[in-house]
């Protein structure tokens, strides 16, 4: 499960013998972790941890979220790989043009 609070995402995850629900944001600078009993909890621990995260970061002059650098490794089959790049040259495309537009046009229709 992914929770959503003001732009921010977080994981969920549960642990067999464990009586709390774990989150971990995925796209902040720092790794942050919050548990609740139940999910109104786990919530409730999400907002107020990317409150006080954002209050850490305005104190320090930092950007909360999580830098991307727009490089990306990728691993294929080595078939599908073959696929991608004989489909791009035949559209007049890099494999990393064909690519990025295919992930744009997912992305965009979800």
């Amino acid at each position: 499960m992914i929770l959503k609070h003001e732009g921010f995402l977080a994981e969920v995850s549960y642990h067999e013998g464990d009586d709390l629900m774990h989150g971990t944001t995925v796209n902040t600078r720092a790794t942050l972790h919050f548990a609740g009993d139940n999910l109104a909890d786990l919530q409730r621990a999400f907002a107020d941890t990317v409150s006080e995260y954002k209050a850490w970061c305005a104190e320090r002059g930092v950007d909360p979220e999580k830098g991307y650098s727009g490089t990306l490794s990728l691993r294929l089959p080595p078939e599908l790989h073959k696929r991608v790049a004989e489909l791009a040259s035949t559209q007049g495309e890099s494999i990393n043009q064909f690519i990025a537009e295919k992930l744009e046009q997912a992305v965009c229709a979800g």
